[in-house]
């Protein structure tokens, strides 16, 4: 038994992982810092060759495979801090049973522009859509795959910081943090999280 609980929605085998980006919906935020989660996951079905569609379960969402594990990829339509609403539903309704099932793609002010790190649970560092999913899931053991985008000038600054259009030059250094972010979440996929953070947490 999950610690959020098991649903007899879910038909057929179970996923292997569900990849979670975190963001905001709608066009404003779009090609934010704190969409960078949306911009890994929208790349992976670009690989996958696959669409997000709107789903009844407050997320936009695509099936697919990976190194013959099932994988869902999801992007919550709920805004960021009610993100793990979405988390829940989509665990129960595809039968992800473990914290370590779970790879959360998110923006990260602790790193600077670019920096890409994974890592197993941890804080929440004052990130509204890990603070929402913890509260949810009742644990913070979940895989993160960590995109740096640097500290605002102050806190009083930090909303406008990570909602705000990105300059032209970081939104490149962005653009490649996003390819990177993706291989790693493969990567963790295909060969697991200890060998990817040894692999990518040393660039």
């Amino acid at each position: 038994m999950t610690l959020w609980g098991r649903s007899s929605e879910r038909r057929g085998t179970p996923t292997d992982f569900l990849v979670l980006g975190l963001g905001n919906p709608g066009a404003e935020y779009a090609r934010s810092r704190h969409n960078v989660g949306f911009d890994v996951v929208d790349e992976l079905a670009r690989r996958r060759g696959v669409s997000l569609g709107k789903s009844r379960l407050s997320a936009t969402v695509a099936e697919t495979t990976f190194a013959e594990q099932r994988i869902v990829l999801a992007c919550p339509t709920t805004y960021m801090n009610l993100s793990g609403e979405a988390a829940v539903a989509l665990l129960r309704r595809y039968g992800v049973d473990e914290a370590q099932q779970i790879i959360v793609v998110q923006d990260e002010l602790d790193l600077e522009p670019g920096i890409v790190r994974v890592k197993v649970g941890g804080g929440l560092a004052g990130h509204n859509g890990l603070r929402s999913l913890t509260q949810h899931l009742h644990t913070q053991d979940y895989l993160r795959v960590r995109i740096g985008v640097g500290k605002p000038p102050s806190k009083a600054s930090g909303a406008n910081h990570v909602l705000k259009k990105i300059p032209k030059a970081e939104r490149e250094l962005l653009d490649v943090a996003v390819q990177v972010a993706a291989d790693a979440v493969e990567s963790i996929v295909s060969i697991g999280v200890g060998l990817t953070m040894t692999a990518f947490n040393g660039r």
